[in-house]
């Protein structure tokens, strides 16, 4: 009797977690197939065809917007990790009477909505007269992307043993000795996941790009709501496919880059 319950709860189990991912991972597949559809409109199947990948590559606005995507989720990116290690390190180290209020503080962009953090930065610049453009979005990314950045090393500085920054010390290394050849090594794991998330972040958003985004600074997410206000394109779904095999792509190397350093 105990193993048919056993048995029957493992089938649940199961049932559960394939009902889950088939949800999760069947309309991406769905939309993998439908780029390779030669239809224009509609789910019906009516012959193999890459022209919409072809057409894809003929519409350079696409790659504008995908280029100003790129080089703002890197430079921001590059900015939040290095803002938030150093802000990481000084809410875990340093003592302060402040530093549970800057905890808040740093905890604040994680929850509050993305609509009221675009719409305060844009009431921001647009009062400080700072022209919406490129440098605006780069602003805005930076700075919810540094939450996320100084959350992750800290989380990493848990497990840190500050004896061996006093070895260091004793041994006549100078402080920054001591952060390069100590201390960073140790989280770089920590910096790399608060980068790579602060990248996908970046090139993901687009509530918060939407209000502070001026002419000539579409980025990719912005083009491709522009685009699907009058239907979704096959080359839309050309797009994210691509899009999909270049995580792919980065996430597997980016895996044994990983285990090649750490």
């Amino acid at each position: 009797m105990e193993t048919k319950k056993v048995i029957g709860k493992r089938r649940f189990s199961m049932t559960i977690t394939t009902t889950v991912f088939a949800f999760l991972y069947l309309p991406i597949l769905a939309l993998v197939v439908l780029s390779f559809n030669s239809a224009r409109q509609g789910v019906a199947w009516t012959g193999f065809t890459l022209k919409w990948y072809a057409e894809l590559f003929r519409q350079s606005d696409i790659w504008a917007a995908f280029l100003n995507t790129i080089i703002i989720a890197v430079t921001s990116s590059v900015a939040a990790t290095a803002i938030g290690t150093f802000a990481a390190l000084a809410l875990y180290w340093y003592q302060s009477r402040l530093k549970s209020y800057l905890g808040i503080l740093v905890y604040t962009p994680l929850i509050i909505p993305d609509i009221l953090m675009g719409v305060s930065m844009l009431v921001f610049f647009v009062a400080v007269g700072l022209p919406l453009g490129l440098f605006t979005i780069f602003l805005a990314h930076v700075t919810f992307c540094v939450s996320y950045v100084t959350v992750t090393v800290m989380t990493r500085l848990e497990d840190f043993d500050y004896s061996v920054v006093e070895a260091a010390r004793d041994l006549g290394a100078r402080s920054r000795q001591v952060f390069t050849k100590v201390v960073a090594p140790i989280i770089m794991p920590g910096i790399m996941a608060g980068f790579l998330l602060s990248l996908t972040l970046s090139i993901d958003d687009f509530v918060i790009t939407f209000f502070v985004a001026g002419p000539g600074s579409t980025t990719l997410p912005l083009r491709i709501f522009s685009m699907i206000k009058f239907g979704v394109s096959p080359v839309i779904n050309a797009l994210s496919t691509l899009l999909l095999i270049g995580t792919l792509f980065v996430s597997f190397f980016g895996s044994k880059f990983r285990k090649l350093i750490f």
